[in-house]
């Protein structure tokens, strides 16, 4: 079967990762690297679908369709882990429902935070943009961009921790943001920082925005830095390499495929990073298992979030 990758040719050619990496890796983990997909993909789809429905509040509302391949990997990456559920201390942008449930957080408390029910995960009062949960190791963000990031640098001197710190393309443009990296080579702070490329803010792209990079910047400041596509076997390979590095910078390049904010869809993205990662499994002889995991997961997500049609208070 030939793939035709228009973006990646477009956008992503010089980020090519090795060729037949995925081979590189067991079948354990590259199948429980498509759970974790599933799993993100399906809230978000649920989410998608109850937002259009006007089954949940219109309350502005980051879904992380197309990145969930990219967070996936470092979960099962940094620091080590094949661990369901994982504590790591992560500082998320406001996209982050994929980051919360990919290290095992609960699903339930995170539809009934987005419901603002007081049992969600911030007692309803966070939603979709500020996911709070510090026993499971997420920190919610206050709104501001990017100021996870020096937040996320103190946490991790004063915990010593090894901690991953989540920013987009343009909250990484943000003064305190450059200046937290400056302070995390210069004391050595135990932090992965990774930036979410999707190339816009909001719509305006990064050519627009600035003639610089991160990965050039993160270099400049003393750290090891990559440029990379959303191949998550790449990622896995590169945050293998970097995690005992730290600090460390990670730019993914990724595909947005909804609105910066709501459900809304302007058409398809320039690649589904979800369709190559089915493509590459059954590639490698894994066809039933991709198929009895997507169908699971999708049934487990459609079952959570048909709670949603019954009465609130009898949940509450």
């Amino acid at each position: 079967m030939q793939v035709v990758l228009k973006g990646v040719e477009m956008r992503l050619a010089k980020f090519k990762g090795p060729k037949d990496l995925a081979k590189t890796f067991s079948k354990e983990v590259s199948l429980e690297l498509f759970r974790r997909i599933c799993l993100c993909r399906n809230f978000e789809l649920n989410v998608k679908r109850a937002i259009s429905g006007k089954k949940i509040p219109r309350i502005f509302t980051y879904l992380s369709l197309g990145q969930e391949s990219a967070t996936s990997a470092i979960s099962l990456s940094f620091p080590d882990t094949m661990t369901w559920p994982s504590f790591v201390p992560r500082f998320g942008q406001h996209r982050c429902h994929d980051l919360y449930l990919c290290y095992g957080a609960s699903p339930e408390k995170l539809r009934d935070e987005l419901l603002g029910l007081p049992i969600g995960c911030a007692g309803g009062m966070g939603g979709s943009a500020s996911i709070h949960s510090p026993e499971t190791g997420m920190f919610g963000h206050d709104g501001h961009m990017g100021t996870q990031v020096k937040i996320g640098v103190g946490y991790a001197l004063g915990s010593g921790l090894k901690t991953l710190i989540v920013m987009g393309d343009a909250s990484a443009e943000e003064g305190y943001v450059l200046g937290a990296l400056g302070e995390a080579a210069s004391k050595k702070a135990p932090t992965l920082f990774v930036c979410m490329d999707n190339n816009l803010s909001i719509l305006t792209e990064v050519k627009v925005r600035r003639s610089w990079t991160m990965s050039d910047e993160a270099k400049a400041k003393g750290m090891p830095a990559y440029d990379v596509p959303d191949d998550p076997w790449f990622i896995m390979d590169c945050v293998t390499k970097l995690k005992d590095k730290l600090p460390a910078f990670l730019n993914i390049h990724y595909c947005r495929e909804l609105w910066h904010e709501g459900p809304g869809c302007d058409g398809p993205p320039e690649w589904n990073r979800y369709e190559l990662v089915k493509t590459q499994l059954i590639f490698l002889g894994l066809k039933s298992e991709v198929e009895m995991i997507e169908n699971s997961t999708a049934h487990y997500i459609e079952n959570l979030w048909e709670d949603v049609l019954s009465p609130i208070k009898e949940r509450v």
